[in-house]
């Protein structure tokens, strides 16, 4: 998931000071490098709460009380999957073509219904209307789900052993789900021809030629894709398009790449949409009609019966995910899912007390190198230099014990700091330079 940051709206100055800051959302948990904001949790009680009412037409007390016992694990849900996204990306798990693939499928579903949805502007509008989200935020979410999934699959349910006659028997019994249409799956170069004079048409048609013989000669179709594909989109999922059903492309193309082998680049063909251009094809599966093998469809299996059997083993997992982050949650806000004895407690940088210091032992850190100030981060634009009369750094005055006779330090905003006078006789004032902003 893309996290969302908490937004700082600044009056006035380029630099606000703490006075200007107002905070439009609140944080309620940290989970090592992301977020989850009180926004988020709300936006998603709002969506169960929808759900409850539309789909299991509830309303009332029994909607209330629906709304309090699903509700409770909410939280525990959000870190969960929190967690298994930023383990997906540490394990460099690839999705993007499986996105493609089920947005694919989604846009064939829905043409059914409507043909006019094969325009991707019409199938954009059609998903925020039927979701309520963006394209993009569907496709983000669709995302996020592809990649939990996958980490599941390969750190939790492959680890579980199902017998292989059991396997067969589930594939032998339940023959109806592993029945397929005609189906082909096809990568893509586009050389684009947009505005070209006729001579510079027909050197992108060379070129053409020129990378579907490489491809054909060995080289990986997805670096050529990534060298010199004009598609931006289908680039960045090396090429790789929606499965196309048996009759659903252009007929000259229908009957090319059902009838060739899988693996096999086409001859560069000329198209005038989604771009004027060159498009060379890849072949890189085909299915024919009928039933999907044992082999073919047991992976999927796999996952259907280890789900009953891999819950506590998810958890456990889960559990160590959180026993190995950075996570701080804050009071109000109760994770189910804890791990027993870590301690996820909100600190809050702000109240830390910051270090005593006089101004000959800023003028002596000078010397030695850069000054480090604990308990607070300066603001960028805000750094004075050192006199008499100018606050920089914090500071409580001392007796000649050594003993702060006022009593114990306290917290002290950047902006209202003092420096203590030694008392000594006076020194000529040292002139400090801006210390460099501190990247956050």
């Amino acid at each position: 998931m893309s996290s969302r940051f908490v937004v700082l709206l600044m009056a006035g100055a380029a630099f606000a000071t703490a006075a200007d800051v107002r905070v439009v959302e609140e944080i309620a948990v940290k989970v090592n490098g992301d977020i989850i904001t009180r926004g988020e949790l709300t936006e998603q009680m709002r969506e169960l709460e929808m759900y409850l009412r539309q789909e299991q037409k509830l309303s009332g007390p029994a909607l209330q009380s629906a709304l309090q016992e699903q509700s409770k694990d909410m939280l525990r849900e959000k870190i969960d999957e929190l967690l298994l996204v930023q383990k997906g990306k540490d394990l460099d798990l690839k999705v993007d073509a499986d996105v493609i693939k089920r947005l694919g499928q989604a846009k064939l579903e829905a043409m059914k219904a409507d043909p006019k949805l094969a325009d991707e502007d019409k199938f954009e509008a059609f998903i925020h209307e039927q979701t309520g989200l963006s394209y993009e935020d569907y496709k983000q979410k669709l995302t996020n789900q592809i990649l939990t999934s996958r980490v599941v699959s390969n750190e939790v349910s492959s680890r579980i052993a199902v017998p292989e006659a059991e396997m067969k028997k589930y594939y032998d019994d339940h023959q109806a789900e592993f029945t397929r249409k005609a189906q082909v799956f096809l990568s893509q170069i586009i050389i684009s021809t947009e505005g070209k004079t006729p001579e510079q048409v027909a050197n992108a048609e060379k070129k053409a030629k020129e990378i579907a013989d490489r491809a054909r000669k060995g080289e990986k179709f997805t670096e050529l894709v990534s060298a010199y594909s004009d598609d931006p989109e289908t680039a960045k999922a090396g090429g790789q398009l929606p499965p196309a059903e048996k009759g659903q492309l252009r007929a000259d193309l229908d009957k090319l790449v059902f009838s060739a082998k899988k693996g096999t680049v086409l001859d560069p063909i000329k198209v005038d949409a989604p771009i004027h251009g060159f498009l060379i094809l890849k072949v890189e599966e085909r299915y024919e009609e009928g039933l999907e093998s044992f082999e073919e469809a047991k992976d999927q299996i796999q996952d259907v019966l280890a789900r009953p059997k891999m819950q506590p083993k998810f958890r456990e997992y889960l559990t160590k995910l959180r026993q190995d982050a950075f996570l701080q949650i804050k009071d109000g806000y109760v994770d189910t899912g804890a791990a027993p004895g870590k301690d996820t407690s909100w600190h809050d940088v702000t109240a830390l007390k910051p270090q005593t210091t006089t101004k000959e032992e800023v003028a002596a850190h000078l010397k030695q190198g850069p000054i480090k100030l604990m308990g607070f981060v300066p603001i960028p634009g805000t750094h004075k230099k050192v006199s008499d009369d100018t606050d920089t750094t914090p500071s409580t005055a001392k007796d000649e014990s050594g003993k702060n006779p006022q009593g114990p330090q306290t917290a002290v905003s950047a902006d209202k700091v003092k420096v203590a006078k030694a008392e000594k006789p006076p020194k000529p004032k040292v002139e400090l330079p801006p210390l460099p902003p501190i990247k956050q």
